[in-house]
């Protein structure tokens, strides 16, 4: 019988407009992001579906993307799709956790405006960086960076991992990458040295607002990116949501997990196709489906036969 995996993805992913089908076809997604602003006393629907500045910035980034994709995994589910299996890259793993019935929709939003704002607060500006290596292996890159103070921050996928650390040390790591053969080193435009050791402090602060948290017994699994294992004892997740922040993101081996465990249709929800696009290197043979837009919902629903 085949097994389903939903993914939801990272930050990155946010656009103007994410939503907004969905918003203005279901009462459901409506809901979700009306609740968002009242719990934020942000305007989610200027933020996510008007051209802004504050969309790219990683206080606001985080709510607005989880919210997004909290609201359109609402509607897939009354189109009669559900996972066997969730999973979400760095802040998408918010959203597999509430899907999973591990934490409310309103404690995941709350929560990640939070993380948002730990995580920008917690190396000045400009003095940290990451970068995307393209064309090296992990070991090779683990090898290259291992006498810098540079990081993976996350294996997404074969020939395509990303560094991080201390802006000095990431320009380091990038030169010796390239002796050492990537093809590419690609800068990020990121505001900070995320899933880096710098970020430990972050992850400390974002343990006490855990705290507050109320979690609940998972109905079915998630995959955690700090060790890319099932998870379904919710009493881990308070530590492991900590350790993220400053944990290598392991999406490459989260995936080789869900294969190995039998999950052969893999479902991604949220605005862009980066999840799609790394599974297709991961394992190309895979069915892989993305749902954007409404029309991606119903093309998708008749091809699984949910409705």
């Amino acid at each position: 019988m085949s097994k389903i995996a939903f993914l939801f993805p990272g930050q990155g992913a946010q656009k103007a407009g994410m939503g907004q089908d969905f918003y203005e076809k279901f009462p459901s997604a409506k809901e979700i992001f009306d609740q968002a602003s009242q719990w934020l006393s942000l305007d989610m629907k200027e933020l996510c579906f008007k051209k802004n500045e504050r969309l790219d910035l990683t206080e606001y980034t985080q709510a607005a993307l989880v919210t997004t994709c909290l609201a359109m995994e609402k509607v897939v589910e009354e189109y009669g799709l559900h996972p066997d299996v969730t999973a979400g890259l760095s802040l998408g793993e918010y959203c597999a956790i509430a899907v999973s019935g591990g934490m409310s929709v309103k404690d995941a939003i709350t929560t990640v405006r939070k993380r948002g704002i730990l995580m920008e607060q917690a190396v000045p500006a400009g003095e940290g960086s990451m970068a995307a290596v393209l064309g090296l292996g992990a070991w090779e890159i683990e090898s290259a960076i291992k006498d810098t103070k540079a990081e993976i921050a996350n294996y997404n996928c074969p020939g395509q991992i990303v560094i991080t650390g201390p802006k000095a040390a990431v320009e380091e790591a990038s030169l010796k990458l390239k002796e050492a053969g990537a093809r590419r080193v690609l800068p990020l435009a990121v505001s900070g040295p995320f899933h880096s050791s710098l970020l430990q402090n972050a992850g400390k602060e974002l343990a006490k607002e855990l705290e507050n948290v109320e979690f609940f017994a998972l109905q079915i699994p998630y995959v955690t990116n700090v060790t890319a294992e099932y998870v379904t004892d919710i009493s881990q997740t308070k530590e492991l949501l900590a350790k993220q922040i400053s944990s290598s993101v392991r999406w490459q081996q989260s995936v080789d997990k869900m294969l190995a465990e039998g999950v052969d249709t893999f479902v991604e929800i949220g605005p862009g196709k980066t999840l799609a696009g790394f599974m297709r290197k991961i394992a190309p043979d895979v069915k892989t489906y993305n749902i954007q837009k409404v029309e991606d919902l119903d093309q998708i629903a008749e091809i699984l036969g949910s409705r």
